[in-house]
């Protein structure tokens, strides 16, 4: 459990001790309030606050020299052992030199640790993957890998996002394909990273949308369309993008900054998102040619071949019954992916009320597979039992529920891989380093109410002499009072209350002024930093969230170019243990 995080707030008028319990020092009173770690993420798994709402513990990789100090993009050279690199591959024209973007300053990279990083026992024995699972990956150098023989595998996987999604997915994959390699290297045997596009899904509010930095530096969302409240769930492996999805790229492409990069990420998008392309095979086509070339077996978890190699296990959940009174399995129905009910000797679905034997259901998994689909604690069952999963890389909201699997592993006779916590950080550009070093301030100081930065920064910038006159002000208020209390209570004990109230009033009308001279300030002088401040805050920390759980990777490499990726990619294997 992460530690609960406090914050001292001015103790107002209202809320001053008596002065019967012990005399008033001059010095501000504060009260300690405790913000609770608990909170539930957005994909309703309950977790502490170290997911949608985890707050920042960063921590700089790398030595001080280089973390700090603007960094300079250069080419990862070729690793001779381990076998997941694959060639160096960009997405991206190059320039005449024939390098990539050489020279080209890039972001400071900072890790915010999930939680400490343990590799998984040695447990399980390499095996061979059934052809019609690898029939299902994306053609590249782990599917050649990946078929090559017995081996074992590391997956991560998401449901698909627009434009590929907010970064973690990226972060996932990069995770995968680290720790494929340290455990290579330290099993001595093919180890291949793996992502499962959860192409059942079919939480299209989830998947519909994306948030990009504009020019001008502040967050802005691109939602592709609206699915009404009372259409059926389509899981995003047959919901097509359609011709929504022109106007969201042009939405991209006129928002973003020019630059060397832009034409060449668009195509990049343009290439996967096309309108007769399903949100699945349009998400994994994205993520395969940016991360194929390095390593990572993207799987179609939704073709009806890998489907076809699930369906005995899918079949086999619908003998359990989970705390919330339905199976971990669903069926593609008239209302769309609906989740099924046992009722005797029938399974009823949730939304539609259709009822199905069980004779009918295994005719659905021997003829039509891709109708089936596991939940979210069904899932992880079913991917070690299709591969020979080590570990699995995962985020905080799935290191908080995949415990809950562990009865269906169990019923299931299959082999648990161990949950991993993948890599997390946040990319911090060169103005929003520029305004924290000249305040003085971390990325922590993003993280809190917005206007409380704003209003801490400018209140600094008050005149020194108005600083000094209110607390000369403040402390004389508290020493009459003081002395007034005491020659009232022994006068009239009835009048202690009607000084206290005075006292605090006389306190309050301070706190009412600097609060004025504040708002003048920003008025005058401090719209330049509340600006900054707010930009800075969208791309470190937009909507009160982690960067990572927000903006989309494209709009940062339209900015800096395949190097960036290059840059993760080094911080990810740094924590990986394989640099």
């Amino acid at each position: 459990m992460l530690p609960s995080r406090w914050t001292s707030y001015p103790l107002s008028p209202s809320r001053s001790r008596s002065w019967r319990s012990r005399p008033r020092s001059p010095r501000r009173s504060t009260l300690r309030v405790s913000r609770s770690a608990a909170t539930v993420s957005s994909c309703g798994a309950r977790a502490l606050r170290r997911c949608c709402s985890r707050r920042w513990r960063p921590s700089i990789i790398g030595d001080r020299k280089r973390s700090l100090g603007r960094r300079r993009a250069r080419r990862v050279s070729r690793r001779t052992r381990g076998g997941n690199q694959g060639p160096r591959y960009s997405l991206f024209k190059q320039t005449s030199s024939g390098t990539s973007d050489e020279g080209r300053v890039i972001p400071r990279i900072v890790a915010t640790p999930i939680a400490p990083l343990t590799l998984p026992p040695p447990r399980l024995a390499p095996r061979r993957v059934d052809p019609r699972v690898i029939a299902a990956a994306s053609p590249g150098p782990g599917r050649e890998r990946l078929a090559a023989g017995e081996v074992l595998v590391v997956t991560t996987g998401q449901q698909p996002g627009l434009f590929t999604g907010p970064l973690y997915t990226i972060n996932k994959a990069l995770s995968a394909i680290a720790l494929a390699r340290r455990l290579e290297r330290a099993r001595q045997v093919p180890v291949i990273p793996v992502f499962w596009v959860a192409g059942d899904d079919h939480d299209f509010a989830e998947g519909n949308h994306a948030w990009f930095l504009n020019a001008a530096g502040d967050a802005e969302q691109i939602v592709l369309r609206v699915r009404a409240a009372d259409a059926p769930l389509v899981p995003l492996a047959r919901e097509v993008a359609g011709p929504e999805i022109a106007p969201a790229l042009a939405r991209l492409r006129d928002g973003t900054p020019e630059t060397e990069f832009k034409a060449s990420v668009l195509d990049w998008l343009e290439r996967s998102y096309r309108p007769e392309a399903t949100l699945a095979d349009a998400f994994a086509a994205a993520l395969h040619a940016l991360l194929g070339p390095r390593g990572l077996v993207v799987l179609r978890a939704y073709d009806p071949s890998a489907k076809a190699v699930a369906a005995p296990w899918v079949l086999q959940g619908l003998d359990h019954t989970l705390a919330d009174g339905y199976t971990p399995v669903f069926i593609e129905a008239s209302q769309g992916r609906d989740r099924l009910q046992r009722d005797g000797e029938r399974f009823v679905a949730r939304r539609s009320g259709e009822r199905f034997t069980r004779a009918e259901l295994e005719r659905v998994a021997a003829t039509a597979p891709e109708r089936l689909s596991p939940n979210v604690l069904l899932r992880p069952v079913i991917e070690a039992a299709v591969l020979p999963t080590i570990a699995y890389a995962a985020g905080p909201a799935e290191l908080g529920y995949l415990p809950e699997a562990a009865p269906l592993y169990e019923a299931l006779r299959v082999t648990r891989q161990a949950a991993v916590p993948r890599w997390s950080g946040v990319i911090v550009e060169a103005r929003v380093e520029k305004l924290m070093e000249r305040h003085g301030i971390d990325l922590t100081a993003f993280d809190g109410k917005p206007g409380q930065l704003e209003a801490r920064l400018v209140r600094l910038e008050l005149p020194p002499e108005a600083v000094a006159t209110l607390a000369t002000l403040r402390s004389s208020i508290e020493d009459q009072y003081r002395r007034l209390w005491e020659s009232v209570a022994q006068l009239d004990p009835t009048l202690e209350r009607t000084v206290e109230s005075a006292r605090n009033a006389a306190l309050a009308g301070t706190q009412t002024i600097e609060k004025k001279l504040v708002a003048s300030l920003k008025r005058l002088e401090g719209e330049t930093l509340v600006r900054q401040i707010a930009r800075a805050r969208a791309a470190v920390y937009p909507g009160g969230q982690p960067q990572e759980r927000v903006l989309t990777l494209a709009s940062f490499l339209i900015r800096y170019g395949p190097a960036l990726v290059d840059a993760l990619e080094q911080e990810v294997a740094r924590w990986a243990g394989t640099p």
